[in-house]
């Protein structure tokens, strides 16, 4: 392992009813808040009016900006950015998903700078403050609630980047209660565990040799997932399920599994690509590219593969190499994932070959990628040949 300082300074808030607890975890003084949310599930689940109830008990004034979309772009970021100045906020909310949680952390640091908040995207500028921000989870997918990144689209240029910087964008604090996931439809329930999978086997495909301990807690992590995900789907309104994919979905990436190294991300990168061009759902391009990528890298580090394979899906190893046993975790991954009812080619989006050299352009912004398989643009194409 590589030297490393761990510092996570959101605090997590878990279980039933805590939103209850909302004005306890306010910072002293809030007086104008910007509450953001999404397509406006949170109205009919009652979370909303929940939420309304701790602030108005708080006396806060709120500002409502609604309608973050599931790629969250920066036009909708420039918008809190503007109220934010307007209004005069001195705390933001996010009630939702990831996408409105990356959207606020973008929004806070962005109006909190003179330039425009693209400059922060794509790293032209750090910010050297930002407005204070919390979050009310209602999606389990990303981690977001409990790390800095922010992921934000400009779709003007079809562009999509992920950025972050501690401790700016990381919230103050978080509270997940899996109640309010329950209404969570299926199809973005399996994006949401697609997502969370991704994100533990990013930091699985990693650079270093020495990570016996981060090892099993992903894959420990990866089976519970594997384990919960086709129960939930039988009964979505199942607290103990929700209950368990919530917090994987947190502990996924919220740091714990990455201390020590960097994780691959190609796959995020390649993804980011595509959904900036096509406005695709985030993990349904995941769920295509991933095991792509995945086939196109077992020579890399066969044995890390066939360890997957092994560890989480019971693949036997008994007369076989250590290639035949990787080859077939990448196929019981796909079988899992179809399984749950996610796509399987960028047929399934309509997505031809038409566009992929825009894709591979996009991808290739900030030069070659990949800290387990550092990939050139060649390789790019061939993963999303192979992903067609």
């Amino acid at each position: 392992m590589k030297s490393f300082v761990f510092y996570n300074p959101t605090k997590l808030i878990f279980g039933k009813d805590q939103v209850k607890t909302l004005p306890d975890h306010l910072p002293a003084g809030t007086k104008n808040v910007l509450l953001v949310y999404g397509g406006g599930s949170i109205k009919k689940n009652g979370v909303y009016d929940d939420v309304m109830e701790q602030l108005n008990n708080e006396g806060a004034a709120v500002t409502e900006l609604s309608g973050v979309e599931p790629n969250p772009k920066l036009t909708t970021v420039r918008e809190g950015v503007e109220l934010c100045r307007e209004h005069d906020i001195d705390f933001i909310l996010a009630v939702g998903g990831g996408s409105v949680i990356d959207a606020v952390k973008t929004i806070a640091a962005a109006a909190k700078y003179e330039g425009d908040a693209w400059d922060l995207v794509t790293r032209k500028a750090a910010p050297v403050d930002a407005l204070p921000f919390g979050t009310v989870l209602t999606m389990a997918a990303t981690a977001s609630e409990m790390n800095a990144g922010s992921v934000i689209t400009n779709w003007e240029t079809n562009e999509k980047y992920g950025w972050g910087h501690p401790p700016y964008t990381n919230p103050k604090f978080s509270i997940l209660d899996p109640q309010n996931t329950v209404t969570v439809p299926k199809d973005q329930t399996v994006y949401g565990i697609v997502d969370m999978m991704t994100h533990l086997m990013e930091q699985y495909f990693h650079e270093e040799t020495q990570s016996p301990v981060q090892d099993e807690m992903i894959e420990g992590v990866m089976r519970a997932v594997k384990d919960t995900a086709p129960k939930l789907l039988e009964d979505l309104s199942s607290y103990e399920h929700r209950e368990t994919i919530m917090y994987a979905g947190t502990l996924a990436l919220n740091g714990m599994m990455q201390m020590g190294y960097k994780g691959d991300w190609a796959s995020h990168n390649i993804e980011h690509a595509v959904s900036a061009v096509y406005d695709i759902p985030h993990a349904g391009g995941l769920a295509i590219l991933f095991p792509n990528w995945m086939e196109y890298n077992i020579d890399v580090q066969t044995k890390r593969f066939a360890r997957l394979g092994e560890k989480v899906f019971g693949i036997e190893t008994e007369g076989k190499t250590d290639k035949e046993v990787g080859l077939e975790g990448i196929k019981a991954l796909r079988k899992f994932w179809s399984s749950l009812g996610a796509p399987e080619t960028l047929a399934d989006y309509d997505i031809s070959d038409e566009k992929f050299d825009t894709i591979v352009d996009r991808a290739m912004k900030r030069g070659p990628f990949g800290n387990f398989s550092e990939l050139q643009e060649n390789d790019v194409y061939r993963v999303l040949e192979l992903s067609k």
